[in-house]
C-alpha cells in the first residue's frame, strides 16, 4: 500500500510513493516479478508496444516476461501479420500488434512529423510533401523497398533533393511496416517496407483515442507524471488531455513532489516485495518511458547504459534496479554470457544471476555445444 505520508497535489492530499514503491509497481505491471502465462500477442498488447530498433531485442523482452516463450511464437505472429514493426513512440521502431498499429500510429503522427522537421527542416523547403508521399506510397505498395532504394527511386523525380530526405518523408507520412524476414529470429537482411494499410488490409483508425492510449500507458508503466507520458509517447502538450481525464484517475506524489497519475485499483505492491534477478533486452521500454528514470536506474549508471551513438545496452536487474550490463558472445561451438556489474555483487546475487543466465543461454544459444557464464568488471 502507498506510504501514509501525503502532501498537497491539486486540490486533495496525495499519498507519497517512494522510489521503491514505484519500482515494484513497474515490475508488477511489466511482468517482471513473476513470468506470466499470457499469450505472446496478449503480452505485446499489455506492454502497448515493445522497443525494436534491432531485430532480436523483442525476443529477449518477451522471454524474460513469459512462461515457456520460444522464438517461433513471435516469428509466427510476424509472418501471419498479427504483429508488425513500425515507427511509433518517439519516432522509433516498435513491435506492436496489428490492431494497435492501426490505432496508435495516427495518435503518434505529430511526434513523427516533428522529428522529421527537426532533422530535415532546411532540406524540406520547396518540396511538395503531399506529392512525394503519394509517389512513395505507390512505390512501396507495388513492392517493398529499403529506405536506400526508396530514396534513389524518388530521386529520379526530385533530383534536387537528397535521397535520404525523400525516404524520410515517406517514413513520416506513410506508415511503413518492415516486412519479414526482417524481425524473424535467425534471419538477416535490410529492412524492407510497405504501407501498414497494404500489409494489414485495413485503414488507419478513423477516430483513435489519445485518452485510451494514456490509460494503457498507465496500466503498463504507471503511476506516472505528465512529463513521463510525454517522454514515452514523444507527444507534447498533454496537460489538457490529462486534466480532462483527472476525474477517472487516482493521484499520488513522488518523493520529489511531482504529481503522478494512475488507474484506480492498479497494482501497487509493497516496497519490500521480493524482485528476482532479470535480464532486460537492449532498448527496453522501461528505460525510455520516463522523464524521471530513478524508479528503474540511478542517475550515475545512466551513462554506462545509454551510449553516445544511441544504443541502450542490455541490462540486468538486481532487487528491481539496473545493476549492470550483459552480452552474449557466440560461435558455432560455444556461447558465453558476459555479465558486467557496475558495482560488486554479493554471493547471493551472483548465484541468482548465474541461474537466470543459464536459462537465458539455453534460450538464445540452444544450438551451441557449450555454455559459459563469466562475470567481468567491478568484481
Amino acid at each position: 500500500m502507498p506510504t501514509v505520508k501525503a502532501q498537497q497535489a491539486g486540490t486533495a492530499l496525495a499519498p507519497i510513493l517512494s522510489t521503491r514503491q514505484l519500482n515494484r509497481a513497474l515490475l508488477e505491471r511489466q511482468m517482471l516479478l513473476r513470468r506470466t502465462s499470457l499469450s505472446v500477442l496478449e503480452a505485446i498488447e499489455k506492454l502497448v508496444a515493445i522497443q525494436a530498433q534491432a531485430p532480436n531485442p523483442p525476443y529477449f523482452a518477451l522471454w524474460t516476461r513469459l512462461e515457456g516463450f520460444h522464438q517461433d511464437q513471435l516469428s509466427a505472429l510476424l509472418k501471419k501479420r498479427q504483429v508488425v514493426r513500425i515507427a511509433l513512440m518517439r519516432s522509433t521502431i516498435h513491435l506492436v500488434s496489428a490492431r494497435d498499429c492501426l490505432a496508435l500510429r495516427p495518435l503518434i503522427q505529430p511526434a513523427i512529423e516533428k522529428s522529421l522537421l527537426g532533422s530535415y527542416g532546411k532540406e524540406l523547403r520547396g518540396l511538395d510533401l503531399q506529392a512525394v508521399s503519394a509517389a512513395g506510397r505507390a512505390l512501396v505498395e507495388e513492392q517493398p523497398h529499403t529506405a536506400n532504394e526508396l530514396g534513389k527511386l524518388l530521386g529520379a523525380a526530385w533530383p534536387d533533393h537528397d535521397p535520404a530526405t525523400l525516404a524520410s518523408v515517406i517514413r513520416t507520412f506513410v506508415p511503413l511496416v518492415q516486412v519479414p524476414p526482417r524481425g524473424i529470429w535467425g534471419s538477416s537482411g535490410q529492412a524492407r517496407h510497405t504501407s501498414a494499410e497494404a500489409w494489414l488490409g485495413e485503414p488507419m483508425a478513423a477516430e483513435p483515442s489519445i485518452e485510451d492510449m494514456l490509460i494503457r500507458y498507465l496500466a503498463a508503466f504507471g503511476p506516472s507524471s505528465i512529463k513521463d507520458m510525454q517522454i514515452w509517447s514523444g507527444l507534447s502538450k498533454l496537460h489538457e488531455t490529462v486534466e480532462h481525464m483527472r476525474p477517472r484517475l487516482r493521484t499520488f506524489s513522488d518523493e520529489q513532489g511531482n504529481e503522478l497519475f494512475d488507474l484506480p485499483g492498479a497494482p501497487l505492491p509493497p516496497a519490500d516485495t521480493v524482485a528476482p534477478a532479470r535480464f532486460l533486452s537492449e532498448f527496453d521500454n522501461m528505460l525510455l518511458s520516463y522523464f524521471d528514470r530513478s524508479r528503474i536506474i540511478s542517475e550515475k549508471h545512466k551513462p554506462l547504459v545509454f551510449t553516445i551513438n544511441g544504443i541502450i545496452r542490455s541490462t540486468f536487474l538486481i532487487d528491481g534496479f539496473v545493476r549492470g550490463i550483459w552480452k552474449i558472445e557466440q560461435t558455432r561451438q560455444s556461447a558465453a554470457l558476459i555479465i558486467q556489474p557496475f558495482e560488486p555483487l554479493n554471493d547471493a546475487d551472483r548465484e541468482a544471476l548465474a541461474a537466470e543466465g543459464a536459462k537465458l543461454l539455453s534460450f538464445a544459444a540452444a544450438s551451441s555445444r557449450s555454455h559459459d557464464i563469466r562475470f567481468v568488471g567491478s568484481d
